[in-house]
């Protein structure tokens, strides 16, 4: 097959961590043997066109450069509320993207169009429903902005152009069912991760341990993500000092930048010592940092405007990683996390139980090594890309097919 995709976000460099999933689909689906191209905003620093593991990508402008301020993580503040200037650019990224997607079909002939993020891609890909079979891929903030008041009707119209739809979690792809489309023509398909890079073998465990004053005995318990509220680390962070205290061997490290960044610094200073923020972590290196770490966390919600994520690519990095997985029990993380077997899950904003599943697993070194070789297996039996391929593969088939 001939696939276009269109998205707001995608590595700008090998090391960049914004949007790996969809480089990775692409590059997935090129082991197949189709043929995918790749559309993604410009940004500063980001060229015109490159080659990527066989995946053609370009980017388009639809501003100035400094007004360039849509995707790559930028459009909201702590994933709650448009930031204004985005708010204020969209429907120049929309026109943009439009006239970047003509200009590619007119080029040679797709089969499938597939707009990443249904605000604000898949309004785009819906206008070429004539022309080829189109559709729309969620990923989480995107349902949040489909449900707002002022692009629900909007989001109506353009899933009725849609062919099909697919969403890494079943709450997401529900969500956008009830705006109006056809339940029966939709997927639910994790994300996948490369097993090769993220993976307990080779490499370094100590680097990261050296670098943060971490000692090589001590137990690492680890969680990677941006600091906004639908992580969940307000959750987390308030029974950090009563986990510390029983378990003086515990280090706890939180990867990441995010608009709350610096109220969990300060939140955490009185134990700066063993409470380790280190800000992003770029992705040659985030490999280490899993390798260096003994339990992963994650205590997702529903944030207060409803925003959750699908399924966090962290987790399932952890888990080919060999690390066991606390996290909350919400969107697609069941998908990947089955209770007791690849760690523990909690209900969401339930502290008691986050710090009961922490508290059973930090001294338990043997049932955590067991969980995560669970989780490893799983990783390299189900999730990897060309696995998860594969079944994108199937949705554009049986759309073709429709």
């Amino acid at each position: 097959m001939n696939i276009l995709f269109l998205t707001q976000t995608f590595p700008r460099t090998p090391v960049d961590t914004s949007g790996p999933f969809i480089r990775d689909l692409a590059k997935g689906l090129v082991e197949h043997g189709d043929a995918v191209t790749v559309l993604t905003p410009h940004a500063e620093g980001v060229a015109p066109r490159w080659e990527e593991g066989g995946v053609d990508v370009r980017s388009f402008r639809y501003a100035p450069e400094g007004s360039e301020v849509l995707g790559y993580s930028r459009s909201l503040n702590a994933d709650e509320k448009v930031r204004i200037k985005a708010g204020l650019i969209t429907p120049l990224y929309l026109r943009g993207a439009r006239r970047a997607v003509a200009t590619v079909l007119d080029e040679g002939p797709f089969e499938i169009l597939q707009g990443h993020w249904v605000v604000p891609n898949g309004l785009v890909a819906a206008r070429f429903a004539d022309r080829l079979v189109v559709g729309t891929g969620l990923h989480g903030s995107d349902v949040f902005m489909a449900e707002r008041p002022i692009v629900r009707s909007l989001v109506g119209r353009a899933l009725g152009r849609c062919s099909f739809l697919t969403g890494c979690s079943q709450e997401l792809v529900a969500r956008v069912c009830a705006l109006g489309f056809p339940e029966e023509r939709s997927r639910v398909i994790p994300y996948g991760v490369d097993i090769d890079a993220f993976s307990p073998e080779g490499s370094d465990r100590t680097g990261w341990r050296e670098k943060l004053s971490i000692p090589e005995d001590a137990v690492l318990l680890l969680s990677v993500g941006r600091m906004v509220s639908k992580k969940g680390y307000q959750v987390l962070l308030p029974i950090l000092p009563e986990l510390l205290e029983r378990e003086p061997a515990l280090h706890v490290v939180l990867a990441g930048e995010g608009d709350l960044l610096d109220d969990f610094r300060r939140q955490t200073s009185g134990w700066a010592d063993r409470v380790h923020l280190p800000g992003i972590v770029l992705r040659d290196t985030l490999p280490d940092l899993y390798r260096a770490a003994d339990l992963f966390v994650l205590p997702a919600v529903h944030d207060a405007k409803g925003n959750v994520d699908g399924l966090p690519n962290v987790i399932l990095e952890a888990m080919a990683s060999g690390l066991p997985v606390v996290a909350s029990g919400i969107s697609g993380i069941p998908l990947a996390i089955t209770d007791g077997i690849h760690g523990r899950l909690v209900e969401e904003r339930q502290p008691v139980q986050l710090l009961a599943a922490l508290t059973e697993l930090v001294p338990d070194a043997e049932r955590r090594v067991a969980m995560g070789r669970e989780a490893r297996d799983k990783a390299v039996a189900e999730l990897t890309w060309r696995a998860v391929a594969g079944r994108y593969r199937d949705a554009y088939e049986a759309a073709l097919a429709r």
